[in-house]
C-alpha cells in the first residue's frame, strides 16, 4: 500500500490518536519521531501532519516548502500556533478532538489517486415497466465489458433489486444497508472491494425485505465516493425518487428519460420531466418501441421539448432471460446492446486505469 501520510511527532499519545483516525479512513500512515527522520519521506504522501511540539525542530531543519503540510495541535489552537504553522509552511491548522472529522477525511483523499471524476449517469422510467432497470443495467454490462470501472446503483428500494437480474443476490459485500447511516468520507478502494461485482461491474442494490432509510449525507457520501472512484457510475432512480434518487440526480452528468413509443407513456413523460428537472440538469430523452399506434422518436422528442439520446427495439428475449439469470448472455447482441455501445461512444469515457496513470 502507498505511503498516504506521514505523521511527524515526539508525543506518542498524539502520534496514535492519528493513526487511529488513519485506520478509521483506511489510509496507510506512518510516524516519524523527528524531523530528520521525516527528511527521507518528505516528499512522497499526499499529506504531512505535523505536530505542535516538532514545528520549530521541522521549520529549523530546512526542509522545503509543499503542499498538503498541516499542523496538529492536541488543544485549542492560540496565535502562537498559528505562528508555527507559518514557520512549518502548513496550510492549515488541525486540534483535536475537535477536527477529528477533519483529519478523517483528509486522511481519506490522500490515499486516492487524483485520476478525474466519473461520469454519473441516471435512467428513470416513465411508466411502470418502461423498462428503466434493464436499460440501467444493460449500460453497465456494455461498460465493463469495455474495460470501464463502472458502478450499478439500484436507488429504488421497492424495484426488486438491481443484483437479482445480474445473479448477484447472493453474493457477499456492502448493501445499501450498510451505509444508511454513513457519515463523512468514503473511502473509494474500500468500496470497490466490498461491493458485490461481476468482472468490472459492481453493484450496489438492497438487502432483502423491508428497506431502510437512507440519510441524505451517506447517499451524498455514496455519490462522492463512486465519482471518484470508477469511469462510470449508472444509477437506476425511480419515478419517486427519494433521498437517494435526489442526491443521484443531482451528481448526474445526464439523466436519461426512458419513454415507451405510447401516448399515454409520453403524457406522464411530460409531468415527470418537470420534476426531474428540479433535480438534475441535463435531461435527454431516450424512446423505446415498437409503438402501437405508429408514434415516432421525434414526435415524443417534439411533444417533450427534449433532446433526443437514441432510441431501440424492446428486445423480448429479456423478461425470460432475466427470469432464467441469463440477461448477461441475452445482452450479448440485439437492438439495446447496440444503443448502450453508441451512447457510451457518445460519452468518450476514459478508463480510470488511463486517468490514474495520467494522474
Amino acid at each position: 500500500m502507498n505511503l498516504a501520510a506521514l505523521i511527524v511527532t515526539g508525543d506518542s499519545a498524539l502520534a496514535d490518536g492519528l493513526l487511529r483516525l488513519a485506520a478509521a479512513a483506511d489510509a496507510h500512515a506512518e510516524v516519524a519521531y523527528g524531523a530528520d527522520e521525516a527528511r527521507a519521506a518528505w516528499t512522497w504522501p499526499a499529506l504531512i501532519l505535523v505536530g505542535a511540539d516538532m514545528a520549530e525542530d521541522v521549520a529549523s531543519t530546512g526542509l522545503q516548502r509543499r503542499p498538503g503540510v498541516v499542523l496538529v495541535t492536541p488543544a485549542t489552537a492560540t496565535p502562537e500556533t498559528y505562528r508555527l504553522a507559518v514557520e512549518v509552511g502548513a496550510q492549515d491548522v488541525a486540534a483535536l478532538p475537535d477536527h477529528e472529522d477533519w483529519l478523517i477525511d483528509a486522511f481519506a483523499s490522500a490515499s486516492e489517486p487524483e485520476s478525474g471524476w466519473a461520469t454519473t449517469i441516471c435512467v428513470v422510467g416513465a411508466r411502470g415497466g418502461a423498462g428503466a432497470s434493464v436499460l440501467a443495467t444493460a449500460l453497465g454490462l456494455t461498460a465493463s465489458g469495455q474495460g470501464l470501472r463502472t458502478l450499478l446503483v439500484d436507488a429504488d428500494p421497492f424495484g426488486g433489486g438491481v443484483d437479482l437480474m445480474l445473479g448477484l443476490e447472493e453474493h457477499e459485500g456492502v448493501r445499501w444497508h450498510d451505509l444508511a447511516e454513513r457519515k463523512g468520507r468514503l473511502n473509494t478502494a474500500t468500496l470497490h472491494e466490498t461491493l458485490p461485482r461481476c468482472g468490472d461491474l459492481s453493484v450496489l442494490s438492497w438487502r432483502r425485505g423491508e428497506p431502510v432509510p437512507v440519510s441524505d449525507e451517506a447517499a451524498r457520501s455514496l455519490f462522492d465516493a463512486a465519482a471518484r472512484g470508477f469511469d462510470l457510475v449508472i444509477v437506476d432512480v425511480p419515478r419517486y425518487p427519494g433521498d437517494v434518487g435526489r442526491a443521484a440526480l443531482q451528481a448526474a452528468d445526464n439523466t436519461f428519460l426512458l419513454v415507451p413509443a405510447e401516448v399515454r407513456a409520453t403524457v406522464a413523460a411530460d409531468g415527470l420531466a418537470t420534476a426531474l428537472r428540479r433535480h438534475t440538469t441535463e435531461l435527454r430523452l431516450v424512446v423505446q418501441g415498437p409503438a402501437p399506434g405508429g408514434l415516432t422518436p421525434d414526435a415524443v422528442a417534439h411533444a417533450l421539448d427534449l433532446t433526443s439520446a437514441g432510441s431501440f427495439e424492446r428486445d423480448r428475449r429479456l423478461p425470460a432471460a432475466i427470469d432464467e439469470g441469463a440477461l448477461e448472455r441475452a445482452l450479448r447482441r440485439g437492438p439495446l446492446t447496440e444503443f448502450c455501445s453508441k451512447t457510451l461512444a457518445d460519452l468518450a469515457l476514459q478508463p480510470y486505469a488511463y486517468r490514474e496513470e495520467a494522474a
